[in-house]
């Protein structure tokens, strides 16, 4: 097609990926997108491959990523993202690449589509300093039938059906084009391309709306109250530290205001209280002020409260972001702590300090934030919470390692005061895959919202409003029998990975000889 078509279509792709997310929710967008940017891609150079990879790639993140720049500025969402959409410009050449392989195997299509986007999010999530999952295609799917597949393979199960999807309807306008351009000989060969047509259709059809016919994990017998207590915060923005103190404040009232009902009568008394990542910012191991309000909040409500906090360091800057258990009349339970394990780069701790002075002026305000080393695995004596910490969410193995320690609950604490609440809705649609990816009901609490509840279905149940004061009680189904993806952890990924490097490889021929036929024709004709 001609070049500006490829442009075209690459920034439609993005456009339409970035509406397929939280807070557009047209999940269906999602494999259209896939589908256009594959086209955009095809015989192309592999220069122009990546070109159109990276076009829709910034088209897709830098609206996606905006929240990021009202805590670091501009100048570090735009790196950011431009980082983000390098990864879909590489896809953008492995499709490039695989072109001479889809013209003779046009059957390939769906499959090599999601072989290339499974590999693109495996590395995206891993690579630099840890990996950026943001952005995955697997947390567009919070009400597409493909989010059920997470029961069986996990998101990149997800991403591979969504992505193949695309494949398929790439392939079945190809095949559409070709067939009504009379490319194929009639009548026999008409009759087979419009079979063709009609298979891929059918893949397509298959990918997207089978899905709904995967049961979702069953559900336990055994149920918990839990409430959860978004305390709010004075007013959004960077200096929400500062105002950590009231914060904290917050967060104690909407607990005391909670036991008055429960004393009323007005509402179940809860088993367990969960607050968000930072409700008390001040750390109560070492500040009397904040532990006694805290005490004075657990011994109200009379169970134990998971608080949000950040643990100071022996060393002056150095902090440790945390989950601690408060147990009423006996306070802390210093055995039942979790760090957490993935620190934000350059948000929470600061790698290659001076150069990012270079980008940014509030480069040292970011403390450095020390990394935990086990996973989140909280005992409450009412249910054992698997707790994972604001974007935490989005790494496959840090959810899985507390659903193996004997996670019944999943627990997302999270503080979005910096952010909005876009950022918030994307958040919660990574913590609805991951129920229905484990079987284990979840909940996200933040400072100011969105804080809700979803089921092992991936159903949201009582979600708040954002930048307001909400205390919600569920009574949450704990435990249950491990899915097959709890099971089976990063093997599909790496199985789909590995499959994707065969598949590169296996095109080299291929296009060797596309190169050795396109040299003897140039031949031929400076003889002619």
């Amino acid at each position: 097609m001609p070049r500006w078509a490829s442009v075209v279509l690459a920034v439609v792709a993005g456009a339409g990926l970035l509406l397929s997310f939280p807070p557009y929710d047209l999940w269906w967008l999602a494999p259209v997108s896939v589908a256009l940017l594959a086209a955009a891609a095809h015989r192309r150079r592999l220069r122009a491959g990546f070109g159109a990879g990276m076009l829709a790639g910034l088209v897709l993140f830098v609206p996606l990523l905006d929240w990021t720049h009202i805590a670091a500025g501009w100048l570090p969402w735009m790196l950011l993202a431009g980082a983000q959409a390098g990864y879909l410009g590489l896809l953008g050449l492995a499709s490039a690449w695989l072109s001479p392989l889809i013209d003779r195997f046009r059957a390939a299509w769906p499959l090599v589509a999601g072989l290339l986007w499974v590999t693109q999010e495996a590395l995206r999530d891993r690579a630099p300093f840890g990996g950026f999952p943001w952005g995955r295609l697997a947390f567009a799917a919070q009400d597409a039938p493909a989010l059920r597949l997470a029961v069986l393979g996990g998101a990149p199960l997800v991403t591979f059906a969504l992505a193949a999807a695309g494949g398929a309807l790439v392939a079945l306008a190809w095949q559409v084009v070709r067939t009504w351009r009379g490319r194929s000989p009639a009548p026999t060969g008409g009759a087979r391309a419009w079979w063709g047509a009609a298979g891929f259709a059918l893949a397509a059809a298959v990918l997207l709306a089978g899905p709904a016919f995967v049961p979702t994990a069953a559900r336990a017998a055994q149920t918990r109250t839990v409430a959860i207590v978004q305390g709010n915060v004075p007013r959004l923005g960077l200096d929400f530290n500062a105002q950590r103190a009231a914060v904290l404040l917050n967060h104690v009232r909407a607990t005391e205001r909670l036991a008055a009902e429960v004393r009323a009568g007005s509402k179940p008394r809860p088993a367990l209280v969960i607050w968000p990542e930072n409700s008390s910012d001040i750390d109560p191991l070492r500040d009397q002020d904040a532990a006694q309000q805290i005490a004075r909040a657990a011994d109200a409500i009379g169970v134990p409260i998971l608080v949000g906090t950040v643990l100071r360091g022996d060393k002056p800057r150095e902090i440790r972001n945390a989950g601690l258990l408060w147990m009423p009349v006996t306070g802390p339970d210093l055995d039942q702590v979790y760090v957490k394990r993935h620190p934000v780069p350059f948000a929470e701790y600061m790698p290659l300090r001076p150069v990012a002075r270079l980008v940014s002026t509030k480069v040292d305000l970011v403390q450095n934030m020390l990394a935990g080393s086990t996973p989140g695995v909280i005992r409450t004596g009412a249910a054992t919470i698997g707790d994972v910490i604001c974007f935490e969410v989005a790494y496959d193995g840090i959810v899985r390692d507390t659903v193996t320690g004997g996670a019944q609950i999943l627990a997302v604490q999270t503080n979005n005061a910096t952010f909005n609440e876009a950022e918030a809705r994307q958040q919660l649609a990574m913590v609805r895959l991951r129920a229905v990816e484990h079987g284990r009901e979840a909940l996200m609490v933040s400072t100011v919202g969105v804080s809700a509840f979803a089921g092992a279905d991936g159903r949201v149940h009582a979600a708040t409003g954002f930048n307001v004061e909400a205390v919600v009680l569920r009574e949450m189904r704990v435990g249950g029998p491990r899915t097959l993806a709890t099971r089976l952890g990063q093997w599909p990924e790496l199985a789909m990975v590995a499959l994707t490097l065969l598949v590169l490889a296996g095109a080299l021929p291929l296009r060797r000889r596309r190169s050795s036929d396109m040299t003897d024709a140039q031949a031929k004709t400076e003889e002619r």
